[in-house]
């Protein structure tokens, strides 16, 4: 067996573990699923993964190094990450809804439904966005992808091509872990869909996404 296949093993392995570890990736996806349904979900997880994906693309060309090697990057990063975070959990805490989003495409005046509102308030492309921008605004994303791909990176290989085939691999296993969580979520729909347990857990996650962005503000690399 090659080499390069053993570290794309190797890899797979150790990148799977800690795809299963709890994180707000997790949080996120399990309260998207259970409060907005599967389709919005499946979105969250499809922004999470493209969020991964443009890390791994950036640790393939050197880009994330300069969170690495540039103090006021990270902190740039980190404040935006962080602040938005906050926001999050702030809007969900005095704001928590007692229905789940409606999916039903905004109308015009005369009565016609307009695609671009529809876009605009579907929940898919609501989770979808959430889930990419907490990604991107997490710089310890960065610096894990940058610290953690080199170690499985054998010699003699084409860097910037392996590091792209090692982003697919992760962003592939947090597809298929965090899709697993949402079709697991779905049945649980009904009992999750009451007006007091949306409230709840609306308030409940936002507190955790305060707790994950003040823990982020707090870091140190």
């Amino acid at each position: 067996m090659s080499q390069a296949l053993l570290s794309l093993l190797a890899f797979t392995l150790a990148a799977g573990l800690m795809t299963l570890m709890p994180g707000l990736d997790t949080v996120m996806t399990l309260r998207t699923a259970a409060a907005d349904g599967r389709r919005a979900g499946l979105g969250a997880v499809l922004g999470i993964a493209l969020g991964i994906s443009v890390w791994g693309v950036g640790a393939a060309f050197g880009l994330t190094a300069l969170l690495r090697t540039s103090a006021i990057a990270f902190l740039a990063v980190k404040c935006a990450g962080a602040a938005y975070l906050i926001w999050l959990g702030l809007s969900l805490i005095i704001h928590p809804r007692t229905e789940l989003t409606s999916s039903r495409p905004a109308r015009k005046a005369g009565g016609a439904a307009d695609p671009e509102e529809a876009k605009i308030h579907d929940p898919f492309w609501h989770a979808f966005r959430r889930g990419l921008m907490t990604d991107l605004l997490n710089p310890k994303i960065g610096v894990f992808v940058i610290t953690f791909f080199p170690q499985f990176i054998p010699p003699h290989v084409n860097t910037v091509v392996f590091s792209l085939l090692l982003a697919g691999i992760l962003a592939f296993l947090s597809v298929v872990w965090l899709g697993t969580l949402v079709f697991l979520t779905a049945p649980l729909g009904r009992f999750l869909s009451r007006p007091v347990v949306v409230k709840r857990l609306d308030r409940l996650t936002g507190a955790v996404f305060i707790g994950f962005g003040a823990k982020l503000l707090l870091t140190h690399e």
